[in-house]
């Protein structure tokens, strides 16, 4: 009875495991109605009954698999899933190798820009990929031998993230680089300041200090020069009978992004190095807009050279350098004498090289325009003997000196404020401290003449202790600072400690220590040419002082 079934799922279990027959023969020797052998043989042993049991259920195998295999719905079915658990498990390794890969390449490109710089922006990164230097060029010229960003981040000490976030060039952004603000011309009107931030001016600076200031600049350029100064691009011309002075029309928007990638590949460096140097030199024009309580700045035409960066009047010295090359040679040809400070061009004869104005005015023009620059229309004067002849704002009939009327105007100052105080009196600009800007006059005075800017400076002296403000104590002449072009106009020229008097240099690149013009080097380098790109016209002019002479020619 123990071997009985008690349910039918263990009913079925047992005639799967044999057969219905033997199940069935099984039972009725349990329950007494065979008593004898096998139906059909009385013989049969149990190791039969077991062998015919695997029989049986080898044959219900077989017939399943022939059912199966009858069923092409069944088929196709489990072909179908078949292929589908296949196409899961495909599915589910590509999924992981390309996981694998996308980190392997996130990792790659983050240890690429840790070491380089790829792309900086729409229209300026065409040149990132190009490495080739002129190693010996560099090395003639005392150049840091720089090839890939990698090398210029490290001679800075900042990082390539650092150094790409300084030379990225945006179109529209909520980062500006520059502090723009408008300074009075002297003349009329206002010229706009860009003043780099500081970490973008530690990075010009370096360039500045390492790179610019090595290259000599021709011996005619006196602007922005250690030694150089106002005064020593005035001396050429004194007593001559004739000076003839012409300005360049928006000098610095003229030094485009190409300009000045050029001169950097002249230099020798690579198309890569020049890139990133460029922009870390230029900038482009900026309208700030206010737009869902968020600032933007967007760019309003291409990246020229910023006035005020300490980088930028060295690299107008090295872009002139075969503009002032080919005047030079022109002015020898004609019996002249030329000098440049920044964007004035002053030429000087005696004798017969007088005669020869208009030719000089025709060939000169011609010239400037070859090399990429505007000669203002109303801004070129003819001076001849026996009436003021100025240069860059210092009379030079009989030698450098500054304007009779200035000196009296200035004199005229000290004098109401030796007598009511300084409450009210201005001097230069209206914004400007008053103590400080007649003590910078004085100071500019004393370096042009020293017999008639010591009493000045006297006189101020007293005025500082008088009205309890110590005065500090200025160099002697030929060690200050050069005075800023823009002193040409009759006007007073401000403290040090004020905006630039020439708001085309900015902030002086460098302090100037010596009493006498640097000699240049016994051998100066071949001239570098430069593929000047056609002027950018920002339509800004300036307007004539109503207190100069000048003459237009026809």
């Amino acid at each position: 009875m123990s071997n009985q079934p008690r349910s039918r799922q263990e009913l079925y279990e047992r005639i799967r495991q044999t057969s219905k027959e033997q199940f069935i023969f099984e039972e009725m020797v349990r329950l007494g109605f065979w008593t004898g052998g096998h139906p059909h043989n009385n013989t049969v042993t149990k190791a039969d009954r077991e062998r015919l049991a695997e029989l049986n259920k080898e044959i219900q195998a077989l017939r399943t698999e022939q059912s199966r295999l009858h069923n092409n719905a069944a088929l196709l079915k489990a072909a179908r899933l078949q292929r589908m658990a296949e196409s899961r498990k495909r599915q589910q390794e590509t999924k992981e190798r390309r996981e694998r890969e996308r980190v392997e390449r996130a990792a790659a490109w983050r240890q690429r820009q840790a070491r380089q710089i790829t792309y900086l922006g729409q229209g300026v990164s065409g040149g990132l990929g190009g490495h080739d230097i002129e190693r010996d060029r560099l090395e003639v010229l005392g150049l840091p031998v720089l090839a890939t960003a990698e090398e210029i981040a490290g001679a800075m000490g900042i990082t390539i993230s650092a150094l790409r976030f300084l030379t990225f060039n945006r179109p529209v952004s909520t980062v500006n680089h520059y502090a723009r603000f408008q300074v009075p011309k002297k003349t009329g009107g206002v010229r706009l300041i860009s003043a780099p931030m500081p970490r973008l001016k530690t990075a010009q600076r370096w360039l500045l200090e390492n790179i610019l200031d090595r290259v000599p600049a021709h011996d005619a350029a006196h602007g922005f020069r250690p030694g150089r100064s106002i005064v020593s691009n005035a001396k050429p011309h004194v007593g001559r009978d004739v000076v003839v002075n012409l300005d360049l029309k928006d000098f610095f928007p003229t030094l485009t992004f190409s300009r000045v990638l050029g001169l950097f590949k002249a230099l020798g460096y690579s198309q890569a190095v020049s890139t990133v140097f460029a922009l870390l030199t230029t900038e482009p024009d900026i309208e700030t807009v206010e737009l869902d309580g968020k600032t933007w700045h967007v760019a309003m035409g291409p990246r020229l050279l910023p006035q005020g960066a300490p980088s930028s009047p060295a690299i107008t010295n090295l872009i002139c350098r075969k503009l002032d090359t080919r005047l030079k040679g022109l002015a020898e040809s004609l019996g002249f004498t030329y000098t440049r400070y920044a964007d004035d061009l002053t030429f000087s004869g005696s004798g017969q090289s007088t005669e020869l104005v208009g030719r000089l005015l025709g060939q000169v023009r011609r010239i400037i325009a070859d090399e990429g620059f505007h000669v203002h229309p109303d801004k070129t004067r003819v001076l001849r003997k026996g009436r003021r002849q100025e240069v860059t704002g210092l009379v030079v009939n009989e030698r450098p000196n500054v304007p009779r009327k200035t000196l009296r105007r200035f004199r005229a100052t000290l004098f109401q404020i030796e007598k009511d105080g300084p409450e009210g009196k201005t001097w230069g600009d209206p914004a400007t401290d008053v103590l400080a800007s007649i003590e910078g006059f004085a100071n500019f005075v004393f370096m042009v003449d020293p017999n008639k800017g010591r009493p000045l400076k006297e006189r101020v002296r007293a005025i500082h202790q008088r009205y309890g403000r110590p005065i500090q104590i200025r160099p002697a002449p030929g060690t200050q600072r050069p005075a800023a072009p823009a002193a040409a106009a009759n006007i007073p020229v401000p403290t040090p400690s004020a905006p630039s008097a020439d708001p085309l240099a900015g902030p002086p690149p460098i302090p100037v220590t010596q009493t006498t013009p640097a000699p240049e080097p016994a051998q100066t380098p071949a001239e570098i040419p430069i593929d000047v790109p056609g002027n950018q016209d920002d339509g800004a002019e300036d307007e004539e002082g109503q207190d100069k002479k000048w003459w237009k020619l026809w």
